[in-house]
Order: structure tokens, then sequence, then C-alpha cells
């Protein structure tokens, strides 16, 4: 099944077009999920060491890396990680290492705010010690003129599908994310 959603288009707030939806599998994401947790294996740690190039990155430094996701239900939604590999979103961090995450995620989020149409930024950190368990916050602009009940938790489930956004397009919008951080708009 394909559900049509309507989202305004990068750089034209007031032109809309009709953004696809393709299903997700939830049953199969949890399967392959879990399997990784319970052979050790963690995406998040694949992309950090460069075993896996699928997700594109849109900033690095010394202490995390930011990456669009890979199934987004947002155009936009970045996932903020440690490079290191930590499991707890609170007692993992020291006060100061926390601290200095949580700056890095305000910065990715200051940069995706103008890189797509944002009425209101969601700023999160989701994950399982079931199934990725390396911590990270997710950022995702809620575009303008969702329908409220559309926003919130059900502009972020995958239930309803992700979207279809082609290869290009996405290079396009981690180039912009990448851009307002160089700009230092972030």
């Amino acid at each position: 099944m394909q559900v049509v959603r309507r989202t305004p288009v990068v750089g034209d707030q007031n032109r809309i077009m009709a953004q696809r939806r393709v299903p997700f599998d939830l049953d199969a994401y949890e399967q392959r999920v879990r399997a990784d947790a319970d052979t050790g294996n963690c995406f998040i740690c694949s992309i950090v060491t460069g075993e896996r190039d699928d997700h594109l990155v849109v900033f690095r430094d010394e202490r995390c890396v930011a990456f669009l996701d890979k199934f987004p239900t947002l155009l936009g939604y970045t996932l903020v990680a440690p490079l290191e590999h930590r499991t707890d979103v609170v007692a993992a961090f020291t006060a100061d290492e926390y601290g200095e995450l949580q700056r890095r995620v305000h910065r990715v989020g200051r940069a995706v705010s103008p890189a797509v149409p944002t009425e209101r930024l969601y700023v999160m950190s989701l994950g399982s010690h079931q199934g990725n368990a390396h911590v990270h916050w997710h950022v995702a602009p809620l575009p303008p003129g969702v329908p409220y009940r559309e926003q919130q938790f059900a502009a972020l489930t995958r239930e309803h599908g992700c979207l279809d956004i082609p290869r290009n397009e996405l290079v396009a919008v981690a180039a912009r994310i990448r851009d307002a951080l160089d700009r230092g708009e972030s």
C-alpha cells in the first residue's frame, strides 16, 4: 500500500509536492536489529569504522557522528551518536561528556532546520538494549502544514511507511545540512 503525503518542497514552502511513502516491514526490521544485537553487530559502530557506507554522514568530529536516517519518516531526519559505543543515554556519560554531546545535537538541529522546511524540530533519544543499543539522538524536522493528528509520534512512526526519497534529493539535503554546519548557522 502506498500512502501519499503532501510535504513542502525544499526551498519553496508555498509549493507542495506529493511525497510517496513506501511500506516498511517492521517485523523484518525487528528481526534484523535483534539478530545484530545477539551477534554484537552495531550499525552505528559500523558507520563509525567505515564498514558501512549506506548512510549519508553530515557531520563527524572527535566525539560524534551525525547521519541521515536510512528509513526516514520526515525529510532531513538525522541521527546523532557518540563515536564510542555506549548503551545508556545518561548513566554512560559524565555530566561534561553528556553536555558536549548535547551541544553537538543542538548544533546539528540548528543546521537541519534551515536545510529543510521546519515548523517544529523533534529531538529525542530512542533505542533499546534489545536492538540499536548504541546511544543516539533523533533530530527530526516536522515540515510546516502537517495536520495536528499527524504530528509528534504519528510523524515519527514507521507503521505508515517511510518516505521514498530519491538518492539525489537525500544527497542534496545532506549537503545543505553540511553547508549550514560549515557556515556556522548552527
